[in-house]
């Protein structure tokens, strides 16, 4: 019996937890983000389905500024000091969207849509990869995030959406 009030003991806790670390504030912007391979493809819906795909740059269309194995053609642009949500799923097999810098990891399923949300509190970029062992190029699948000021954010966005 005794083992038993110890688990109750340790599981009423963590159930408080659990119920704390579910709640969603607010987001400010929503990103649905689909895992493919061996790319990634990121929607805006909040904004006009502005959609993009997001490929490796292959080693030899690299500048001199560029990360070999961690830049990407099109970066996620993100408001800093704001609550963004994220949206995860795949096309094709199982993949893992990993920021370490965030904290954040949330596997990509085909069929089921994962959720998670993080707050930027500074500009810059921050790299993260393809976590799970989705194939034979699952480490060619950067992801890079921009984090911005808002009012640049919302300038971004209305000239993304005006060039469509």
């Amino acid at each position: 019996i005794l083992p038993a009030i110890i688990l109750l003991f340790i599981a009423f806790p963590s159930l408080r937890l659990l119920y704390l670390l579910d709640e969603i504030n607010e987001p400010l912007v929503t990103l649905k983000t689909i895992g493919h391979q061996w790319y990634w493809s990121y929607e805006y819906s909040d904004f006009m389905n502005i959609e993009f795909d997001s490929y490796m740059i292959p080693t030899n269309e690299l500048n001199i500024n560029n990360f070999r194995l961690l830049d990407v053609d099109n970066r996620v642009i993100l408001p800093m000091n704001s609550q963004i949500r994220i949206l995860v799923t795949a096309a094709d097999v199982i993949h893992s969207w990993t920021i370490p810098a965030f904290g954040v990891k949330v596997d990509g399923t085909p069929g089921r849509l994962n959720q998670t949300n993080f707050f930027m509190n500074r500009p810059g970029l921050f790299y993260g990869q393809c976590s799970e062992i989705c194939g034979a190029n699952h480490s060619f699948m950067p992801i890079v995030i921009e984090s911005i000021p808002t009012n640049f954010f919302i300038k971004w966005i209305m000239n993304y959406s005006n060039s469509l």
